[in-house]
Parts: structure tokens; C-alpha cells; sequence
């Protein structure tokens, strides 16, 4: 029996009256091969767009750096330029124009008049950002050891262990060896100390970061010039510095202007950012700035003509589309300044009235820091009944997408949640969030405290062979756990109960 008719001739061929009373309803889509015959549109929409409501709602993705709101007016203008190339610079001369648009302040201007003339851009995926800067060190540094007459064959990377690991696949693609200061209590970024001591003649550079993916906080690029300009003076290197500020490029110039992190400090040699954060701009946009066209070798740049004209390019993409350059052309100068500058002090705002929530719980330690990223780090500061990723889990039951992670290596044992705050996220969702961070506390204080943990120390203590199972005692040991947690969960039935319903029915419509 056919559930489903289409009209009769033409376009409308393929147009289902009803796609829920279809045969498209009934049946599943193969999900590893090319379907064998086609659909008509309307359901591989419908299909599509009702898996698509299982995905977590971009705006309460806390976890995440990456713009998820414009305007309408740039929704249209990213619509209107889909379909261009953006590397097809003869067919699209004007998209390649906007490309030199306006930068904030520190980026390129205040590293003086003639720098800023000779200063050269790339724009690229942000991923791909670090394999340029870093390939533009390592061919500086392989010339300059080819001259002297010096091996070039075991380059290293000096960066903190809270590095992006974007870094980390640079230096394992392109054989270069990474150096990273470990993180230590309390000192959660590369300790500049100890990042120079690191240094040495095979360092093609330093990388600092500006704004750590872990807890927000500026690394102190000033410090790191100062001992570096010793070093260098002493030993007679010329080691210098990237900074990768993907989060921090577009909050220093207008939160902290007086920040020397920037060209302003003479080894800084480039600078990457990513407009996908804080320049406001849908995924994926970014840049390198260098400081002089003579910190990019020439020998990287390659000419191409196919395309009707020669355009260089130093990138290890070719095709890009346009949109997200027109978008960021669009947030620059519809903002200007003053808008950027009202919309970071917003963000920092909401930071510190989150932190003040968080704090007033008495149950967390704020591991994020006044300058930086507008972003809250905590942490529990009594782990004994609960952890971290157990209210990251009960969080995603209100909604809200925030990660439970540890802070990288040697500080693996901090535990910790971060809440990124972005520029759609208002003081009404603050202070709901704070509201329900207190029900999951509320929720798991009713619970038994770390019952899995619970129930597997108990039964190693009491028999440890069990600590190094044989896939023949596997099913035992879940019948012995099952067992065990029934009888610790007995007496705590009717408090879960009720505790569960406090939680769980505030948050119902009606049906459950």
C-alpha cells in the first residue's frame, strides 16, 4: 500500500503532500552508501532536520570559544556568498579587498609606521594557523643555520604544557621537537622561567598563549620578551616569540589596552587569532600577522595563475569559501571599536556576576583569572562525595553543555568545569545557570556519594585479584556490583525518591 502521492508532471514531481503520512516516515536511510534511488526534497529535509533537533543547542554550548549568534543582516550576507571561492581572487576582487580590512589597535599599528606598511597577513582555517606560523620559524631558522654553516636537522618548539593541540600537531607533522613547561599548583600557564631556560640554539621559537583553553588566563608575553632579549644578548641567538592569542587577540586591545603582549615587544614576530571566537564570526576564520614581510620566507609563498591571474598563496588549503571573510569584514566595521569594546566589557561583566554566583555556593574554587578570557573556571573543593564530571552530567539535564575536564600535565590531579561566556550569553541565562548549578548540588547531595567507586573499592579490598580481571570473571564481578549496590542503595530509596522529584518536575510541562 502507497502512503504517499505526488503531483503529476514537472518540478512538482518530487513534492510530497504529507512527508509524515510517506513511505519516507517508514523506512530507514542506509547510513554508509549513496541511497539507491532518490527522495523527493521535501523529506530528505524532514529527515535530515528531525535528526538534527538531537544535537545540543549551539547557544547553551558552554564549553565552546566559537561564535554561535549574528545578526540577521550577516545571516544574509553569509547566504548571498556561499557559492564564492574565496581563493579565486581574479573573480572576486572585492571579497580579496575586504580581507585588509581594519584591525584592532596593537595588532599592527603600534608596531610603528614602517612595520605596519611592510607587515604581511594570511587568512586561513584556524587549524591550519599554527602549521604556517610554525613553518615560517622553522625556514627562518634552517636558513640562518645553513649560513653559518650549522646543523639544521633537530629543531624545537619551547610552549607551556596548556598548549592548543593544534600546536602539538604541528610539531608532530613537521618533525620538530616540542619542549613544554609543565604546569605546576596553582601556576596554571608556561612559567617564563623556565619556558628560557628551556631555550636553546636549535629553538626555532617561543610560543605564548593569550588566553589558556583551560582556565582563561593571560600568559605574561612581557616577561618572556625581557628574559628572552638576556638570553639572546648572552648567547648570541636570535630566538623569538609567536603569540598564539585565538582567544585573546580581540579581549586585550579592549579590555586591557595597556597589556604589552603585541608588537609593541620586539621579538613578537606574529600573531594569530581566531575570528570565530572573539571576533565574533561563525566557525571557521583566522589569521596570522607577521610583523615584517621578512619574517615570512619568500620560499613559502607560491605563485599560481590557473585561475586567471597570479595570486599568491601560503596556505595548506587551497579552496575556502567567502562567507566567513565577508562576515568578518561586516562585525568590523558595523561594530567599530566602541561596539567591540561595549561587547568584551558585557562578557567580562557576566563573567565576574557568574563568578560571584558560583563563589556564593561555598562549594567551588575559581581557577580562572581577572585578566584574561571572559570565561569561569572552578572547581570542587571537596571531592570526597562528588565529582566534577557528575555535575557537568546532571547540568546537561537543565540544558546547559558545560565540560568537565583536567588541567594538563603536571597538574593532571585538578579537576575543574568552565563556562565560556560569550557575547549571547545574557545575565538572565547567568543567573538561571547559577540557579540550577545549586539544584544538581542539591540533587547529588541527596544521592550516595561515588557509588560505583564505592562498590568496585569494596570488592577489590575484599578480594584483589579482582584488580587485574580475566574476561571470565566479568560477568561474577557485575553480579557481585548489582548486588552490593542494591543493598546500599535500599536504605536511601525514599530521600532519592523525593529528591528526584524536587529536581526532576519543576522542569516538566506536564508530561514526563
Amino acid at each position: 500500500m502507497v502512503l504517499s502521492k505526488t503531483t503529476g508532471s514537472g518540478d512538482l514531481q518530487n513534492t510530497v503532500h504529507s512527508t509524515f503520512a510517506s513511505r519516507y516516515a517508514q523506512s530507514s536511510i542506509p547510513r554508509f552508501r549513496i541511497p539507491d534511488q532518490e527522495i523527493p526534497k521535501d523529506a530528505a529535509y524532514q529527515i535530515i532536520s528531525d535528526e538534527l533537533m538531537l544535537d545540543g543547542n549551539p547557544r547553551l554550548n558552554l564549553a565552546s570559544f566559537v561564535t554561535t549568534w549574528m545578526e540577521p543582516e550577516c545571516d544574509k550576507l553569509i547566504m548571498g556568498s556561499l557559492s564564492k571561492n574565496y581563493i579565486d581572487m581574479d573573480e572576486y576582487p572585492v571579497t580579496t579587498e575586504l580581507q585588509g580590512g581594519p584591525l584592532p589597535e596593537g595588532w599592527s599599528s603600534r608596531a610603528g609606521p614602517n612595520q605596519q606598511r611592510k607587515a604581511r597577513g594570511l587568512l586561513a582555517f584556524p587549524c591550519v594557523m599554527p602549521m604556517c606560523e610554525g613553518l615560517a620559524f622553522k625556514r627562518k631558522w634552517q636558513n640562518k643555520r645553513k649560513a653559518e654553516g650549522k646543523s639544521y636537522d633537530k629543531p624545537n618548539i619551547v610552549t607551556g604544557a596548556n598548549v592548543q593541540v593544534c600546536w602539538e600537531k604541528f610539531a608532530r607533522y613537521f618533525e620538530v621537537e616540542l619542549k613544554d613547561v609543565r604546569l605546576k599548583k596553582d601556576y596554571y600557564v608556561m612559567d617564563p622561567y623556565e619556558a628560557v631556560e628551556m631555550v636553546d640554539e636549535n629553538t626555532i621559537c617561543v610560543c605564548a598563549i593569550l588566553g589558556s583553553t583551560y582556565n582563561g588566563e593571560f600568559e605574561d608575553v612581557k616577561l618572556l620578551n625581557d628574559l628572552l632579549l638576556k638570553k639572546n644578548k648572552k648567547t648570541g641567538w636570535d630566538t623569538q616569540i609567536h603569540v598564539d592569542a585565538a582567544s585573546g587577540g580581540f579581549i586585550a586591545p579592549f579590555l586591557f589596552p595597556e597589556l604589552e603582549w603585541d608588537f609593541r615587544l620586539p621579538l613578537v614576530k606574529s600573531i594569530n587569532v581566531s575570528g570565530h571566537k572573539y571576533g565574533l564570526v561563525y566557525p571557521g576564520i583566522g589569521w596570522v600577522i607577521w610583523r615584517t614581510k621578512q619574517d615570512l620566507p619568500e620560499e613559502l609563498i607560491f605563485h599560481v595563475n590557473y585561475l586567471g591571474a597570479d595570486q599568491p598563496t601560503f596556505t595548506l588549503n587551497f579552496s575556502k569559501g567567502a562567507s566567513q571573510v565577508i562576515a568578518q569584514y561586516y562585525q568590523l566595521i558595523r561594530l567599530g571599536y566602541e561596539g567591540y569594546k561595549s561587547i568584551m566589557e558585557n562578557c567580562q561583566a557576566n563573567a565576574k556576576f557568574l563568578t560571584e554566583g558560583i563563589k556564593k555556593t561555598g562549594r567551588f574554587d575559581i581557577l580562572s583569572k581577572d585578566i584574561g578570557v571572559p570565561l569561569v573556571a572552578f572547581s570542587l573543593k571537596d571531592r570526597s562525595q562528588h565529582s566534577e564530571y557528575e555535575i557537568a552530567d546532571n547540568l546537561r539535564r537543565f540544558g546547559w553543555i558545560v565540560p568537565a575536564y583536567t588541567m594538563a600535565p603536571n597538574a593532571e590531579d585538578v579537576s575543574l568545569l568552565r563556562v565560556v561566556i560569550r557575547e549571547d550569553f545574557s545575565r538572565t541565562l547567568a543567573d538561571r545557570l547559577v540557579e540550577d548549578i545549586k539544584n544538581v548540588l542539591k540533587y547529588l547531595d541527596a544521592r550516595p556519594p561515588h557509588i560505583i567507586e564505592a562498590v568496585t573499592e569494596a570488592l577489590v579490598e575484599k578480594d584483589p585479584s579482582l584488580k587485574s580481571p580475566e574476561e571470565s570473571k566479568l560477568d561474577v564481578i557485575k553480579a557481585k556490583a548489582a548486588s552490593a549496590v542494591s543493598a546500599l542503595l535500599e536504605p536511601h530509596s525514599e530521600k532519592s525518591l523525593r529528591a528526584w522529584k524536587s529536581f526532576a518536575l519543576p522542569k516538566t510541562n506536564g508530561t514526563c
